[in-house]
């Protein structure tokens, strides 16, 4: 499944060509409207981050259900007798990869528009690939339930972004406290981010299977 879900994303080119200009077309935007002399800017950039990453996630798990959406993907998926559980955990997978690899083009263009010196490395690493995961989590088992709605494109967005707050919160703070050289102080919001995504892992691989028959 995550193979697949990459081989189409790979020839369709959707999040290279579409949702990277757009995270990257936020991060100029933010700059320009907080005035790139400000000394503000180094200490409002995690949260500016992953703002536009988490707006950039929907356009990612957006794709992600419109894959299953084309051609009777979904329906077959229904006939395959593939366990719920191992098509989320693919799904999950395949968004997760291109989160972090969109991650990192944003990452770099976080530190080289507003000026910030990379420190706590290896917090940072940490952080982004539990937050992902969170997101990824998230925007599957919710993008399910709006597959069979004919506004999904609007509701996976109302859905998704309340219940991302945590994570948002807790990779803001991780960031803000590496970047700082106060990594001690980071890993109880890694911890936080680790127990969500592991929350929602759980919940989307008992679910989802019941939840794709359903929708």
């Amino acid at each position: 499944m995550c193979a697949k879900d990459l081989r189409i994303e790979l020839r369709a080119r959707v999040v290279m060509a579409q949702v990277l200009p757009f995270g990257v077309l936020v991060l100029i935007l933010f700059a320009f409207t907080l005035d790139p002399n400000s000394a503000i800017l180094p200490r409002i950039a995690p949260g500016l981050f992953w703002i536009t990453v988490l707006l950039s996630s929907i356009l990612a798990v957006g794709r992600s259900i419109a894959v299953e959406a084309e051609h009777g993907a979904r329906d077959a998926l229904r006939l395959s007798g593939m366990d719920g559980g191992a098509i989320f955990l693919g799904k999950v997978a395949a968004v997760v990869v291109q989160l972090l690899a969109l991650e990192l083009v944003l990452i770099v263009a976080t530190f080289m528009l507003y000026s910030i010196d990379v420190r706590g490395l290896e917090v940072l690493v940490i952080a982004a690939i539990s937050a992902t995961i969170g997101i990824a989590s998230t925007g599957t088992v919710y993008g399910v339930l709006a597959s069979g709605a004919k506004v999904r494109e609007t509701l996976v967005p109302l859905l998704v972004l309340p219940i991302c707050a945590p994570v948002l919160l807790g990779a803001t703070k991780a960031f803000e406290s590496a970047l700082a050289g106060r990594s001690g102080e980071a890993w109880p919001w890694v911890q936080l981010l680790g127990a969500f995504g592991a929350l929602y892992l759980t919940v989307g691989f008992i679910a989802y299977g019941t939840l794709m028959e359903e929708a």
